[in-house]
């Protein structure tokens, strides 16, 4: 990457400061441009899930996990909680997608309590050996009791998909039958999991984040204190194939002995990841101490008021393209952490160097993030959202305490920093957000003159612009 005026280099930016000239291209297609991110870890696209308590839940991590990205589970959460987590990643099908499932004997209002965990719009009615036996969307409710069992309102005669069938044929029997979605049953009726037409397009397209046993490759983060090799040992046992070292200011003498103790304890073999970190030196004491890849940001999420409360940070670009020119030169890789907003965000944040992009508040208004799904007066769905330097992230971290303890540490939470997300439309699943970044990768890729991610690196071309020139970039929803 190089800035079209050179003296742009010592300017401290972030994502909405700067833009990316076309160049001359030979990119024949865009759907041609290889989104394989240079890693040391098995990822097919450069996005990360932020470890967020209001974010990076199970359905969250199988659902991106499926399509190429990896989500990082919190450190907050307790090890039983983490241990079914992974043990249900581990166990998701490639390609199959899980839905959500009740017996019959279950009421409606049940099934709509749980229908928007999924973005499949649709319950899988089955029976005790988990064969499917009729299918509950929103419509079977109207007007209908919710006291009323599923069997007494849930579509019949089921038709259904074998685990063998290829992609191609079960399209064409959900195009066929005008269905939106089908259950995939074994030979046995057991249910496997479904297919819906986006689906199937979908994993045409992506291919999953598989470790060396094909089993979902999958990460959790680790806070510095308490005891750190009960907890990193825990967390390999139960099948983790990354640790992340998580605190908010990563650049201090007990991170430095945590990287150190950890990567004596896994090993060379196995990468590690640490941060944050916003500076070129902290990125060369964290290689030094053994960190593989460089989680950089400080205070440019949605959700955090770092900035704002301490004064501290440094503006999100500039972070990112400082500390991964220090990290490219020693092998190391970076996440950049914070401030992806827009597609245009992701693809800065991987033209200034990073690796991989990690997203946080923008993925909490979808369908897979772990809160439940809401509507506001207007009818209007939303999830609440909150930074994990909030009042409630932190009782999530000090539940174990004596309320004495608890209330100490709420008294210096970083302020509110917690609010509602609306799930925008066309946008209600992760799944969307993916497909809109990715289009907007190929297409600046295609601009750029690059067939991969690191042409995209080595060719781009930064100007910086006033904010009158953001402006004019975005669309005009109305006339003026």
């Amino acid at each position: 990457m190089q800035f079209f005026h050179p003296h742009d280099v010592h300017r401290e930016l972030t994502y909405q400061d700067v833009f990316l000239f076309p160049a001359y291209s030979e990119v024949g297609s865009r759907m041609n441009v290889d989104l394989h991110p240079k890693s040391c870890l098995p990822l097919t696209l450069p996005l990360v899930v932020s470890n967020m308590n209001s974010v990076a839940g199970k359905r969250m991590a199988e659902t991106v996990t499926r399509r190429g990205g990896l989500v990082v589970l919190p450190q907050d959460k307790p090890m039983s909680y983490l241990k079914e987590v992974v043990r249900s990643i581990k166990t998701s099908h490639p390609v199959f997608e899980t839905s959500v499932t009740l017996e019959e004997t279950e009421s409606i209002q049940t099934a709509l309590n749980l229908i928007n965990k999924r973005s499949h719009g649709a319950v899988v009615v089955i029976d005790v050996q988990r064969r499917p036996v009729g299918i509950f969307t929103e419509k079977d409710a109207r007007q209908k009791d919710r006291y009323l069992r599923l069997s007494q309102v849930m579509t019949r005669n089921l038709e259904t998909l074998e685990d063998t069938v290829s992609l191609r044929d079960a399209y064409a029997t959900l195009e066929k039958r005008r269905l939106k979605i089908l259950p995939v049953v074994d030979d046995q009726g057991v249910l496997k999991g479904v297919l819906t037409r986006k689906g199937i397009l979908r994993s045409t397209w992506y291919q999953p984040s598989l470790n060396t046993s094909q089993e979902f490759y999958t990460a959790a983060a680790v806070g510095v204190n308490g005891d750190l090799q009960k907890k990193v040992e825990t967390l390999l046992e139960m099948g983790v194939d990354l640790i992340v070292l998580d605190t908010a200011h990563g650049h201090q003498k007990r991170m430095l002995e945590a990287i150190r103790f950890v990567r004596g304890l896994i090993g060379n073999e196995r990468p590690l990841c640490a941060g944050n970190i916003v500076t070129e030196q902290a990125a060369v004491d964290f290689l030094e101490a053994g960190a593989n890849i460089l989680k950089v940001g400080v205070g440019p999420g949605a959700a955090c008021t770092t900035r704002m409360v301490t004064g501290m940070g440094r503006p999100q670009f500039s972070a990112v393209y400082h500390v991964s020119q220090m990290a490219r030169q020693a092998g190391g890789e970076v996440w950049a952490d914070g401030g992806c907003r827009h597609p245009r965000d992701v693809v800065l944040a991987l033209a200034a160097g990073a690796h991989c992009a990690m997203i946080g508040s923008w993925f909490a208004g979808t369908y897979e993030s772990p809160a439940d799904v809401q509507r506001d007066g207007e009818g209007k769905l939303f999830k609440e959202h909150f930074g994990m330097a909030s009042s409630r992230a932190v009782s999530d971290r000090t539940e174990a305490l004596e309320p004495f303890d608890q209330d100490q540490k709420r008294l210096f939470a970083e302020g509110i920093s917690q609010g509602k997300m609306s799930l925008k439309e066309g946008e209600e699943s992760v799944e969307d957000c993916i497909d809109l970044i990715v289009a907007g990768l190929r297409s600046a890729c295609s601009y750029a003159g690059a067939n991969d991610l690191e042409e995209l690196y080595e060719k781009a071309i930064v100007g910086v612009q006033t904010l009158a020139g953001f402006r004019e970039g975005q669309a005009v929803p109305e006339r003026w």
